[in-house]
């Protein structure tokens, strides 16, 4: 697929896994069940342990069937860093021109976050192909709903705090996609080994973002 068509992909999908810091001996066995429950798209955040090569190596394995990216990407350095390792997106949680701008360089998708109404349409306009609103949590839960009217132009997503439990009002009010972090990735399931509680999980924000987009 090219960009455009990852970006649809993604969409499509609607659901992002945020993968931190998490067992890097555990990755594989955690992606192939996110991706069996139906995620669209792993970001793994380049402040974890080995990250770059754990980018390359799910991209190798896994790139056919799921969007591999890097998250808390702060530089264009470190953007090209994970790019060169696979990286078919970069999120980030600030807005930097320069990422943006490497990011498209390179063709793939730019997701740098934003907070207000004037980071976003900076964000935009610089060239991102998705806005993470983040931190989500932080925002009033219609927030997204609230920026539809002046800025119902700009594909946004939230991250941070997005679960079963508010996902599809997220989706409903304007959301494209979703980042999910622990919500999905259970730590206790994953500390367990039971990979299929993963798996459980993502069929159900899947099930739900589907519901809300009807």
């Amino acid at each position: 697929m090219d960009k455009w068509e990852q970006l649809q992909f993604l969409k499509e999908s609607g659901l992002v896994a945020v993968l931190r810091k998490l067992d890097k001996d555990k990755i594989n066995k955690i992606c192939k069940a996110l991706i069996k429950g139906g995620t669209g798209a792993i970001e793994i955040t380049v402040d974890s342990d080995g990250s770059f090569e754990m980018i390359n190596r799910l991209k190798i394995e896994h790139g056919d069937q799921v969007l591999i990216g890097a998250g808390t990407v702060l530089d264009a350095e470190t953007a090209k860093t994970a790019i060169q390792a696979g990286a078919d997106f970069i999120f980030s949680p600030i807005f930097n021109k320069e990422v943006i701008q490497l990011t498209n360089k390179y063709g793939k998708i730019s997701i740098p976050g934003a907070m207000t109404p004037t980071e976003i349409v900076e964000a935009n306009q610089a060239g991102a192909d998705l806005i993470k609103v983040f931190p989500a949590n932080a925002l009033s839960i219609n927030y997204i709903k609230d920026l539809q009217g002046p800025l119902g132009h700009i594909s946004m997503m939230p991250t941070g705090g997005v679960s079963l439990d508010n996902v599809e009002h997220f989706i409903r009010t304007g959301s494209v996609a979703v980042g999910v972090g622990g919500s999905l990735t259970d730590a206790e399931a994953i500390a367990d080994g039971n990979f299929e509680k993963l798996t459980e999980i993502a069929e159900q924000f899947v099930m739900l973002i589907k519901r809300a987009r009807v």
